[in-house]
């Protein structure tokens, strides 16, 4: 089964696929967006643009998570935005008409909810003013990108043909992986984790997402 959790950027999508991944004995969080960004490292920067308007990057991810669906014993999960219906009937789409089990789920909120968790991702911009110090050259921060495209991704997102659709704004990423684990038929394991540590580990998820490049 492939769970695809599509969504504004800042909606959770990570956070959530990782906290299920925890959860679900077996699965796999295989992350679209790496293959954008090894496409975007083949090119020069000023030709870098959003790397879902390449074919090969629809191409390429239908490929991998196809193998990984095929070989791989357990749940994939692919968190990534996509909110082109013709980009989507390639990618998501495609990837069921070749055979798979796919459940697909859009993580919504109100425009001040997306805002917020935008801005509050300092440490990227930390890591970004940081590259003067080593002496690279910062490009400008994804979350300032994300806002400029904020109010297109909800917009989008919330017409019928991106449900299964779920509001985040007053629930915790667990009891929205929760709430994707019923509508999959999916058992997770009981979250037993503290507070404290949750905070802690959602901070190492969302380091490891952080791009200076």
């Amino acid at each position: 089964m492939l769970l695809w959790i599509n969504g504004p950027f800042g909606g959770g999508k990570s956070q959530t696929a990782h906290e299920i991944r925890r959860r679900l004995p077996g699965s796999v969080v295989c992350d679209p967006e790496h293959v954008g960004f090894g496409l975007h490292r083949t090119l020069p920067p000023e030709l870098r643009d959003d790397f879902q308007d390449l074919a090969s990057w629809r191409q390429g991810v239908v490929e991998v998570l196809d193998l990984a669906l095929t070989r791989h014993d357990g749940v994939v999960i692919a968190p990534m935005t996509v909110t082109e219906p013709r980009y989507f009937a390639e990618t998501v789409g495609r990837l069921g008409e070749l055979g798979h089990d796919v459940r697909h789920f859009t993580l919504l909120a109100e425009r001040e909810t997306v805002l917020r968790r935008l801005r509050e991702r300092g440490l990227g911009r930390l890591l970004h003013r940081a590259g003067y110090a080593v002496g690279k050259r910062p490009r400008p921060g994804r979350e300032s990108w994300a806002e400029a495209r904020l109010d297109h991704c909800l917009e989008r997102l919330a017409e019928p043909e991106f449900a299964e659709h779920l509001w985040t704004d007053r629930t915790t990423v667990p009891r929205t992986a929760d709430r994707i684990a019923v509508l999959a038929g999916l058992t997770l394991r009981p979250n037993d984790e503290g507070a404290l540590r949750t905070r802690i580990r959602q901070a190492g998820v969302a380091l490891r997402h952080v791009r200076t490049d």
